[in-house]
């Protein structure tokens, strides 16, 4: 057991951080970090977003999401539509400058993805995503019952 308690735990220290690695060494050509990196592929797959959307699908609290629209906006990516009531609720697009970015952003997740993925066929694949998903699931489920005391 205490074999799996520490192959569990330290692979899935060493993805996170690889993958907090590989986005912050991607973004730095942009001036850019990590958290933008969710913002821009989402915003650039779907053409536009709420700020809520994006917390939705990126799964990250609204502090985070918000501050990083802030710094994407003052660097000219995105801009926010100013007809909603709450900034929250504002469609948020990409500029031009955003969108050649994103689109960049998008291209290397892709590269990325098939490179980490390379030995695995479809099947697997599909079985290593089931896994994951059952995991978290559970893993939230936990998390859930100690927020429940």
């Amino acid at each position: 057991m205490e074999e799996r308690f520490r192959k569990f735990t330290v692979l899935m220290t060493k993805i996170r951080r690889s993958i907090q690695k590989i986005k912050a060494e991607e973004m730095a050509e942009y001036d850019l970090k990590s958290p933008h990196v969710s913002c821009l592929y989402y915003i650039c797959k779907a053409g536009e977003l709420t700020a809520k959307e994006l917390c939705d699908i990126c799964d990250e609290d609204k502090a985070s999401v918000s501050r990083s629209i802030v710094q994407l906006e003052e660097k000219g990516y995105v801009v926010c539509s100013s007809t909603a009531k709450k900034r929250y609720r504002a469609q948020i697009t990409l500029t031009d400058k955003g969108k050649a970015i994103a689109e960049n952003v998008v291209e290397k997740i892709d590269k990325i993805l098939d490179f980490v993925g390379r030995d695995l066929s479809d099947a697997d694949r599909e079985i290593f995503y089931r896994c994951l998903f059952d995991i978290s699931e559970n893993l939230e489920e936990i998390c859930n019952n100690y927020d429940e005391k």
